[in-house]
Formats: C-alpha cells, sequence, structure tokens
C-alpha cells in the first residue's frame, strides 16, 4: 500500500532550469490575464476551497473505536438509490423507463484490421476504427430479457451459477442485466486468469454454462474444458460462432444472437416471471479475486451489497446525469469497472467501450493516424488503476523533457504555478486553455472527473492529473468484499495521499493492532486496521466458511463487518489515510518492521522505474528489490556509463544494477526513508509485469508470493546462498 505520502508535492523537477527574465514575463502575463479576465473563477475558487476546509466525516461518539460517519449520513446509513429499487432489475427497469430512448452502451465499428511487422521481426495487430454504434436503454433492456429468457430455455435455473469470462464489452453489460433479471448467480472471472484458476472457478461453482468470446475460447477455454465436467453449454458473444469443434461430448456451443432469438420466441409465464424475481438478500454475483495471493477466491455479493455501494459511490459525483459519458475499458470481472458503470446506468449516462490497447491515439493497436476511443468518445468521466496513471504521467514527463528549452521552460513554470495556484483553491483558465489543452486532449479533451482505485495513489501522479488533464481525481478505497464501496474524496478537495471520507453506505472505524505498534488512541491521529461496516459488506466466500469467519463478523445490532487487513489513519477533518497494510509489513533481523509498500511507493516515481517490488524477511537485516526498469531511460544510462549490449544483457549488468542501485538511494533517502528501509541490492527484470504474466493483478496489484517464486534464484543470490 502507499504510505505517508506528502500532502505537498514538490515543484516539478525537469532536466532545464528557469530563465529569470523568461520566468518573470510569462508569469507577469498569466497573472494579469486571470485577473482581468477570469475574475469570477476566483470566487467560485474561495468557495472549493471553504468547502475544502469543512468536516467530511465525524465518529458517532466519543470513544476511541467508534465509527466513523460521513456528514451526510450521521443518523443513518443510506442503502438505496431509489425508493422501491431494491435489486439490480429494479434499478435497471427505472432506468430504462426513464431514460427510454437514450444512448446507452456504444462500441466502434471495425473498419480494418492489419498486421504491422516491427523492425524486431514481432507482428502487431492494427485496428481502424470507425464511430461508436449506440444501443439506447430500450434496447438493452429487451436484449438482456430475450437473452435471460433463451438461458432460461437452455435449462438454467433461477438462483443458480452461471459463468462469464470475457472481455470488457457491451455484451457483458447485457449478460450481467439478463441475470440480475431472472436471478441467475453470475461468476465473474477476469480474462487473463491463468488455465487453472479458471478451471477452479468454473469446478468450484460447478457452472453448466458460460458466457465468453469467440477469442477467449479458442486460446484458453478449449485447452481447460475436459477439465470442468460440469459444463454443458457455451455461449460466445460475437455474431458469428467459432470455428473450432474439437468440443468434449455433451457440450453445445451457441452464440449471443441466437439464444437472444430463442428467448423471443419463447414465452415467460406469470407464474415462472413471480418465481425468478430475486430478493434484495439473493446474490447478484460470485466475485473471482484477481488475488495478490493463491488461488482466486469467490466473493459473494447480494443485490443488496451492490445498491448500497453504489448508492454511496454515486453520492460523491455530483452533477451526475444523461450529459455524461464514461469510457469503458477496465475488466468488468472487477468490482471498480463494474460499479462505475451500474453508477452511470442508473442515472442515464452512456457507456462507451474500449481496451487498454484501443484507449488513446498512441494506444497500441491503433494505426497510426487514426483515433483511439477518447478522441471519437469525448468521455466527460473515467475510472483508472494507478499503474496506467503513473504510466500516462511518465509519458508525458518524457515528452516534456524532449521539448525546446522554450516550450519545456513554459510547461515548467506553467505546471508550477497551477500547483500554486491549487493550493491556494484558484483556478488556472489561461494555463488550461493554452498549456495543458494538448496532454488534456490525450483522453478525449473534455474528462471532468477520473476515479482511481484498485490501488495507492501517489501524491505526484495525482497532482499531475489535477494539472495536466484539468480535473478532479476521486481517489477511491474499497475492496470486493465491500462491494466496492468504502471511501472517495470529494471532487473539490485536491489534498493528496488521502482517499477521503467515507461513502454514506458505510462505517469506518479502526481497530488497535498491537504488534504493528497501530493504536486509535495515537496522537495526533487515530491509527489502526480498517474496518468497514455498512450493507455494502459482502455476504462471505464462496464454499470457504473458515476464511469467511476470519475477515467478515457481526456486531450486537447485527450488522456486517469487514476487516480490510489495511491500516489507516483520519485526519481531523475525518478524511481517511492508507499508511501500511498487515500483509506488507516485515520485521527485519534485527526487530525494526519495513513497510513494503512504503518502499515502493517512495521510488515507483522514479523516470528509470516502471516498477518495482520491495522484498525483504525476517532472516536478514536488509531489504532487496526487482525492478522494471523503464527502457529508454536505462538505455541512456548505460550509454552514460559505456555500457553496451541486448536488452536483456543490460538488465543482467551488475554494473548497471549498481548504478540503477545509487538512484534509488538517492531518491530513498530524498523521500526520508529510513536508512533500514532502503534496498541494498537489487535484481533488474528485462520483461515487464503484467497480469498476463500472473505476477500481477489485474488492478496491477503486485503478486508478492508469485513475484518470490519468479525471482527466488535472485533472492537467494542476493541474500548470499549458494
Amino acid at each position: 500500500m502507499n504510505n505517508h505520502v506528502s500532502s505537498k508535492p514538490s515543484t516539478m523537477k525537469l532536466k532545464q532550469t528557469i530563465n529569470p527574465i523568461l520566468l518573470y514575463f510569462i508569469h507577469f502575463i498569466i497573472s494579469l490575464y486571470t485577473i482581468l479576465t477570469y475574475i469570477p473563477f476566483y470566487f467560485l475558487s474561495a468557495s472549493r476551497q471553504e468547502k475544502s476546509n469543512q468536516i467530511k466525516a465525524k465518529p458517532v461518539n466519543s470513544k476511541p473505536e467508534a465509527a466513523y460517519r460521513s456528514v451526510n449520513s450521521l443518523d443513518g446509513l443510506a442503502s438505496v438509490m431509489y425508493p422501491g429499487c431494491d435489486t439490480l432489475d429494479k434499478v435497471f427497469t427505472y432506468a430504462k423507463n426513464k431514460f427510454k430512448d437514450k444512448r446507452l452502451l456504444g462500441t466502434r465499428e471495425i473498419l480494418n484490421e492489419e498486421d504491422e511487422v516491427q523492425p524486431n521481426g514481432k507482428i502487431f495487430k492494427k485496428v481502424i476504427l470507425g464511430q461508436y454504434n449506440w444501443l439506447s436503454y430500450e434496447d438493452v433492456f429487451i436484449r438482456a430479457f430475450n437473452f435471460g429468457n433463451g438461458l432460461q430455455m437452455l435449462g438454467q435455473k433461477p438462483k443458480t451459477n452461471i459463468a462469464i469470462f470475457c472481455e470488457t464489452r457491451a455484451e457483458w453489460m447485457i449478460a450481467a442485466q439478463a441475470c440480475f433479471m431472472y436471478n441467475f448467480q453470475l461468476v465473474t472471472l477476469y480474462a487473463t486468469l491463468g488455465g487453472p484458476a479458471i478451471v477452479h472457478g468454473l469446478n468450484e461453482t460447478e457452472v453448466t454454462n458460460i458466457i465468453t468470446s469467440k477469442e477467449l475460447l479458442q486460446t484458453k477455454l478449449k485447452d481447460i474444458v475436459s477439465s470442468v465436467p460440469c459444463l454443458r453449454h457455451i455461449i460466445t458473444v460475437d455474431s458469428k460462432p467459432p470455428t473450432w469443434s474439437e468440443f468434449p461430448k455433451g457440450v453445445i456451443v451457441h452464440t449471443m444472437a441466437a439464444v437472444q432469438a430463442l428467448g423471443s420466441k419463447a414465452s415467460s409465464d406469470t407464474e415462472n416471471g413471480l418465481k425468478r424475481k430475486p430478493l434484495p438478500s439473493d446474490i447478484a454475483v460470485i466475485m473471482y479475486t484477481s488475488g495478490s495471493t493463491g488461488l482466486p477466491k469467490g466473493v459473494m455479493i447480494s443485490h443488496s451489497n451492490i445498491i448500497a455501494g453504489i448508492t454511496g459511490m454515486a453520492e460523491r459525483i455530483p452533477d451526475l446525469g444523461e450529459d455524461d459519458v464514461y469510457v469503458g475499458y477496465l475488466p468488468l470481472a472487477h468490482v471498480l469497472e463494474l460499479s462505475a458503470e451500474l453508477v452511470c446506468l442508473s442515472h442515464g449516462c452512456c457507456i462507451g467501450y474500449s481496451s487498454p490497447q484501443t484507449l488513446a491515439d498512441q494506444s497500441s493497436k491503433i494505426k497510426k493516424g487514426s483515433k483511439g476511443d477518447t478522441s471519437v468518445l469525448k468521455p466527460t468521466l473515467m475510472a483508472a488503476v494507478p499503474e496506467i496513471m503513473d504510466r500516462i504521467y511518465k509519458n508525458v514527463m518524457n515528452k516534456v523533457n524532449d521539448m525546446s528549452s522554450f516550450q519545456r521552460n513554459l510547461f515548467i513554470l506553467a505546471y508550477n504555478y497551477k500547483m500554486e495556484q491549487i493550493s491556494k483553491g484558484h483556478t488556472t483558465p489561461l494555463c488550461d486553455r493554452f498549456v495543458f489543452r494538448k496532454v488534456r486532449s490525450l483522453i478525449g479533451g473534455n474528462i471532468r472527473l477520473l476515479l482511481c482505485g484498485g490501488a495507492p495513489l501517489s501524491a505526484t501522479t495525482q497532482r499531475f492529473m489535477n494539472i495536466c488533464f484539468c480535473c478532479s481525481v476521486g481517489q477511491g478505497y474499497g475492496l470486493t468484499e465491500s462491494s466496492g464501496a468504502g471511501t472517495i474524496t470529494e471532487v473539490w478537495d485536491y489534498n493528496t495521499g488521502r482517499v477521503g471520507a467515507p461513502l454514506v453506505c458505510c462505517e469506518i472505524k479502526l481497530k488497535n493492532w498491537d504488534e504493528g505498534g497501530y493504536f486509535n488512541t495515537d496522537k495526533p491521529h487515530p491509527r489502526g486496521e480498517i474496518l468497514i461496516g455498512g450493507q455494502n459488506v459482502t455476504m462471505g466466500y464462496y464454499k470457504n466458511e473458515a476464511k469467511t469467519k476470519t475477515d467478515f463478523f457481526e456486531d450486537e445490532n447485527g450488522q456486517r463487518w469487514l476487516r480490510t487487513g489495511d491500516i489507516g489513519e483520519f485526519d481531523p477533518d475525518g478524511c481517511l489515510k492508507i499508511i501500511d497494510r498487515k500483509k506488507d509489513l516485515v520485521k527485519l533481523q534485527a526487530g525494526e518492521y519495513v513497510s513494503l509498500g512504503k518502499v515502493e511507493a517512495a521510488l515507483k516515481n522514479l523516470p528509470l522505474v516502471d516498477n518495482i517490488c520491495a522484498y525483504a524477511n525476517s532472516y536478514h537485516s536488509y531489504v532487496i528489490g526487482f525492478v522494471v526498469p523503464n527502457q529508454k531511460e536505462l538505455t541512456e544510462l548505460a550509454r552514460k556509463k559505456g555500457l553496451k549490449g541486448t536488452w536483456e544483457e543490460l538488465c543482467n549488468s551488475c554494473e548497471l544494477e549498481n548504478e540503477v542501485l545509487k538512484v534509488l538511494s538517492e531518491a530513498a533517502v530524498s523521500a526520508s526513508l529510513e536508512k533500514f528501509e532502503i534496498p541494498v541490492k537489487i535484481r533488474l527484470s528485462p520483461e515487464p509485469w503484467t497480469p498476463e504474466t500472473g505476477l500481477v493483478t489485474d488492478a496491477f496489484k503486485l503478486k508478492r508470493k508469485e513475484l518470490k517464486t519468479h525471482y527466488q534464484a535472485d533472492i537467494e543470490r542476493m541474500y548470499g546462498r549458494k
């Protein structure tokens, strides 16, 4: 986790110093223009500053262990978004009736696909995409209803499990809504999971039907279907059926369109309709987490859990409504993306689908000269995980360093000027219009709110997003086990290093953790393990009662609580900071405690570092690290030191390892890490860590167990074993 992040990030440090005369002149012009032309903005800014200083959450009583609640829910926690809409099918019916003909789900047309040969001989798929084709709320409702009825005709019964193993796309949401309508329990699996994890999820839930894509069927499922004995029907979301025909005996493949056609012709009588209607307490989703340790666990999430969670999230997004456009590209099997899309669906927003490979003009699958998805969609709302934001930040900073002297000076000045104005609660319309417009256009140019979750976001990256994308960053904290809900920062709160006040659907208290030295009586801020309570706290783990009893409990009032394993502290205004994690705290041989997340947070934003994992154990007195270096920066460092070789040879160079270690050590000292927290030895990894490698989750959290196994030989080398 991110630890002790500074709330006052330093001004930008780039390779070019600023000419004092030029600085004075530009500063004068900016100030004069702003004062004369945009005086009204300052009155609005003053209002934002006043809001930022307000109390956002309070403890419910004076006891140290008291729960904190949002000031908007002190008298009672929110549980429903609209009166009477206590299940997800009712929420969608309400939205369909209210926004009937409005656009809901959009997909870009593929105009052309071609192979592009790279200089190294590798072949990359490139696409040219057209405009978005849209389905209205009514269209989606009819398709979902027919699909659910078709599944019923294939033998799917209410309160039985059905799996979806598919990329994020419109058909995913249509299938989910069908399951909510017909009370089928939707088992979600990440498209990037490995074979054993997929088999585990499908067999544990004993699904007979699975919804997937033709690509995943041919690349992953075909190799494991023989290991899933209960499977009877495979439904592909693509319009054309797969050509592969070597299915195990008894397994039938259908297209989604064929199942919908079956459902549209079959009757859905009233008696069966009443039987299938879900109750708020019924399971809506069994969500298999990508888990940073071991096999994924299935979290049972009820209709009431999800509705409470999205009710709390929606309250933190002001003016949410029909004018908003959301870009969907994160895995829908992740609670962050599913919750965000359900929030949008329930408020009349439209959702345009994308992927990490087609998101921007510069994305890997977009043919040079053609438009990425955000350039066409121009979204106003977007969710992201910190890893993606960190990549954008580094890419932009690299481009700034390559600018001419004048351009770089102007950018640095505007950046630091805007940072100063933000700290005072002011806006900078001139800078936004003339300096940051091009950067903002990278994600369409209209983003008003970036919602970040899944892992901690560094103060540097958050401030970069505020400045360069000219939008609020809502940093959130939640877990699959809490339906994704916990906290989100207010849009007018530009403080960094914290995750906001509890949502109106839940309350949070801090429990003493003696071993780590965190207590809710600590001064000046109470600290401890974060416990989340409320209707958003889920039912537990599927077929894992022991783990459920460990992580969940009910209090004397019957309210359900989740033990998160994260360590937090409350600021005086009721906002939460994540300062540690139980699993990340390691006791060294000499007795000092090292927070691995704290070490990583201090070093991951270095231009030289694309990713980093700190490692330590109690048998040794020092920390080591595994580093995925930035190829451009490492190659430049090697050139300066007179080192040559292939990329793999450079990463395996002991001399270059030592040079990188010097850079890390200097940064660690600047970040005020203790001497025992600074890595003493490192290993440079030539291969990036992606969900496909199994070394990070789909939210790009480090899988420490898998990383330890992967680098076991290096651990032994760095700790001096033979």
